[in-house]
């Protein structure tokens, strides 16, 4: 069973960066695909990036693809997303979790997903 953790949340001005963390604990997280989501209070958590168990294939939603980039160290048990050109509509609670299901390729429907941390806030606001 794997327990996840995610960090690096905060304050930020329009236009600027952030390197969020999802750090893991327990066994076998390279055995996972990860994904990284968000959710606004009052609506669907939404699918944002998946990386592939080996840290080789990555998949971006609309939103993400182009600003965020999603990598994984598995020797450090750690995901990261790394987000660029923030703006006031990426304020929300990002999560990560893990694929319930063996690797067949990068999913980003939350249903799909388990293992959830307790969420970083990302507020971006000038």
């Amino acid at each position: 069973q794997v327990q996840l953790v995610e960090s690096g949340g905060g304050l930020v001005q329009p236009g600027g960066s952030l390197r969020l963390s999802c750090t893991a604990s327990g066994s076998n997280f390279d055995y996972y695909a990860i994904g990284w989501f968000r959710q606004v209070l009052g609506k669907e958590r939404e699918g944002l990036a998946c990386v592939s168990p080996n840290n080789i294939d990555r998949y971006y939603e609309d939103s993400a693809a182009g600003r965020f980039t999603i990598s994984r160290d598995n020797a450090k048990k750690t995901v990261y997303l790394q987000m660029t050109s923030l703006g006031p509509g990426d304020t929300a609670v990002y999560y990560c979790g893990t694929d319930r299901a063996p690797w067949s390729g990068c999913r980003t429907k939350a249903s799909f997903y388990n293992n959830w941390g307790q969420g970083t806030q990302v507020t971006v606001s000038s």
